[in-house]
């Protein structure tokens, strides 16, 4: 397999003089032979192969290499060899060498006129195995990323193709080869036998070392892959060259993000530069928000016109106003922020929080940026523009022009869109949320979500993080600001521009550019992050995630008074990747001592619809006792015999019962009756058992969440 990655200084200084050479012959591809020898460098399997500059050349190194094999044309001018008929396979003599010798080189002259011919590379034909593709491309959000998928060409009509953020580790690539759709076909199906793993596993991580050592290496394309029982072979592999995009964005250890953030989140001091006495006024709003919120520390409004502002004395620049300002909050017009932004810096203000529009999302770029190089210039941190501000209760700062919102908890919401930021804001107050934050981000001049994550992993108040976004600035600072984070709590996300035209759109709102969804998908989860499909799963699964203990295995248990919802809670599970316990026998005894004859033991637990309060007890109170079960999922019918009310106090009062003795297990509900049942899960919800009226698929949806962080943080074994 020639050198492995254990050699890397070598195999580095091997393929940087190929690269080297090929950019001094001003190419954009390596020829067969270059890509061979990058190949053996970086222990990338490929057959038997030598370059003849002649037919008879050619017919002596087939001899050596044995029949039959296949002819490949080697020109800087004929990229796609293929299309140019540079390609003749299953040639097994000298006479049929000849012919298809001749046949080749016609086709390629044909198609590429004044092509410079550098001879043709004979290569042992690979036969048997499993077809897939190994890659590794330069991904616009995240850097190199290493690919992998099944089928050859296939794999691009069918799209089944996995991602994971170059060099990859031998964990995440062995994770690569179960993430595609048709991973059953690598462990043998109709009697052929399983593919090499180890092979594979060793090929994804040495592609993906490659790539993340040279990027210059835009393209690393290896199809087809032959896998087999016994090892991986690259039949072909095609390198392209280019010049690596450079991040201009400035880069910050983590103790100045968080010095920051300290006086962005909790300010001392705040300036509303633009403030207004004037109702209907963005100033006037953020001044009222800001007063009437409590905020206990300086409030200073700027305004050259004004004495004062809501009866504080104000100030005709930032640079009057006395002591120190921790943030500046700007409700001006587009134009004049640069210039009040300066002043802001040379009164030292770490924060500027830029609430206008008429940015970069409206196509002024060149102020966007203007704006940018003068906060990096005095050294300001930027949230926004285009936003609605930013709350943080626990300091009761409300620093927004849109409503009011002060209940406290533990979950901190962003978003990158004014009116999703309005919707989390709706959710919040309608479902009582405490909140540790709630921020807009906008066009993210500067700051982003990695910031606002390494600020939350740290901060004690917040429990959960969900995030909107429609774009990343910065890949990979984001994935590891997330790591970090999902150590010790979830982190949720909704990624906008899913679909081509999501994309678009996504562009369009915020000048960003939306990366390929499937590369996003794949990332997000190689970071622990668990992604929401849509709005409001982004804001059940923050708003639910904290009120679940933790789950200490997979065993999960149905217990239903209804068989019609047993079967859908059942399929719910099995699609939010979680696991039916097998009942052993004497739990399913104990079951059966407490159903009807006609009721259904087993898992999904059926005790049937029209049982009292009493049963229902039982079987809950046997299901958290038993240490064998790790999760409830209870599914309700409501009846007169066991109301609404009276199946959630009890079952409040059972899971109470239980934490009281140690016993702390998730339980989640699916309540399916007349309107009685959503009182009855707010009184569950409010008190730790996660329920949802008319529908078998949120609860276990939020559960499958619990389960996914509890995992990506190694809370599970």
């Amino acid at each position: 397999m020639g050198e492995t990655t254990a050699d890397r200084p070598a195999a580095r200084e091997r393929v940087r003089k190929v690269l080297a050479a090929a950019r001094a012959a001003g190419r954009t591809a390596l020829d067969a032979v270059e890509a061979a020898e990058v190949a053996a460098a970086y222990g990338i399997p490929v057959p038997p192969q030598a370059l003849a500059h002649d037919v008879d050349e050619a017919i002596r190194q087939a001899e050596a290499i044995g029949w039959p094999v296949a002819l490949k044309v080697v020109s800087p001018d004929v990229l796609h060899k293929t299309d140019a008929g540079g390609v003749v396979t299953g040639v097994r003599g000298p006479e049929e060498l000849r012919a298809a010798h001749a046949r080749l080189l016609t086709a390629v002259r044909a198609h590429t006129p004044g092509a410079r011919i550098d001879g043709v590379l004979v290569q042992r034909m690979v036969s048997g195995g499993q077809e897939v593709l190994v890659g590794a491309a330069t991904d616009p959000t995240f850097g190199k990323v290493v690919a992998f998928g099944l089928g050859g060409v296939l794999v691009e009509a069918l799209g089944d193709l996995t991602f994971r953020l170059a060099p990859a580790t031998r964990e995440e690539a062995a994770g690569m080869l179960d993430s595609v759709r048709a991973a059953q076909v690598l462990r043998g199906v109709r009697g052929a036998p399983p593919v090499d793993r180890d092979a594979l596993t060793e090929l994804l991580v040495n592609v993906s070392h490659l790539a993340a050592d040279f990027p210059e290496l835009l393209e690393i394309d290896l199809n087809p892959v032959f896998a087999g029982p016994q090892g991986a072979v690259a039949a072909d592999v095609r390198l392209l060259l280019g010049e690596p995009v450079a991040a201009d964005r400035p880069r910050y250890r983590t103790e100045e993000i968080l010095a920051s953030m300290r006086r962005l989140m909790e300010p001392r001091s705040v300036a509303v530069i633009g403030a207004s006495n004037e109702p209907g006024k963005i100033g006037n709003s953020v001044m009222r928000n800001l007063v009437d919120g409590g905020f206990t520390g300086g409030i200073h409004p700027v305004n050259p016109k004004a004495g004062t502002v809501l009866d504080r004395k104000a100030y005709a620049s930032v640079g009057e106003v006395p002591g120190d300002i921790d943030v500046a909050v700007f409700a001006i017009p587009a134009p004049l922020v640069p210039d009040a932004l300066a002043e802001a810096g040379r009164k030292g203000v770490p924060n500027a929080v830029l609430i206008p529009s008429g940015f970069a999302e409206t196509g002024e770029q060149a102020l966007q940026d203007r704006v940018v190089s003068v906060a990096r210039e005095y050294g300001i941190r930027l949230l926004g523009p285009n936003i609605y501000g930013y709350y943080a209760p626990w300091q009761n700062l409300c620093a927004t022009f849109c409503t009011p919102y002060d209940v406290r908890g533990g979950v901190a919401l962003t978003s990158q869109s004014g009116g999703i930021g309005m919707a989390v804001l709706g959710f919040a107050r309608a479902t009582g949320t405490g909140v540790s934050a709630i921020v807009g981000l906008g066009n993210k001049s500067d700051l982003d979500e990695d910031d606002l994550l390494t600020w939350f992993a740290q901060d004690p108040r917040t429990e959960c993080v969900a995030m909107h976004l429609e774009d990343l600035k910065d890949g990979r600072a984001f994935v590891r600001a997330a790591r970090e984070t999902v150590r010790s709590k979830p982190v949720v996300v909704l990624k906008a521009g899913r679909t081509a035209a999501g994309s678009r759109a996504a562009g369009s709102h915020t000048g960003a550019l939306a990366g390929d969804d499937a590369v996003y998908d794949d990332i997000l989860r190689q970071a622990g992050v668990i992604r929401a499909p849509g709005l409001n799963e982004m804001l059940e699964y923050a708003r639910a995630l904290p009120v679940l203990p933790t789950p200490r295995g997979e065993n999960v248990v149905v217990i239903t008074g209804a068989g019609g919802s047993g079967v859908l809670l059942s399929d719910a599970l099995v699609d939010n990747g979680l696991s039916l316990m097998e009942i052993p026998d004497d739990l399913d005894t104990a079951f059966r001592s407490l159903i009807p004859p006609f009721g259904s033991a087993g898992n999904p637990v059926d005790i049937t619809g029209g049982e009292p309060p009493a049963t229902y007890e039982a079987a809950i109170r046997l299901g958290l006792n038993d240490p064998r079960v790790h999760a409830l999922v209870l599914g309700y019918w409501h009846t007169i015999v066991t109301p609404p009310m009276v199946f959630a106090e009890l079952t409040a009062r059972v899971v109470a019962e239980a934490r009281e003795q140690g016993i702390d297990k998730p339980v989640v509900a699916s309540l399916a009756g007349d309107t009685e049942v959503e009182d009855a899960c707010s009184h569950l919800f409010a008190h730790g058992v996660v329920a949802y009226p008319y529908t078998t698929e949120k609860p276990v949806a939020v559960l499958g969440a619990k389960y996914q962080w509890a995992r990506a943080a190694g809370l599970l074994p």
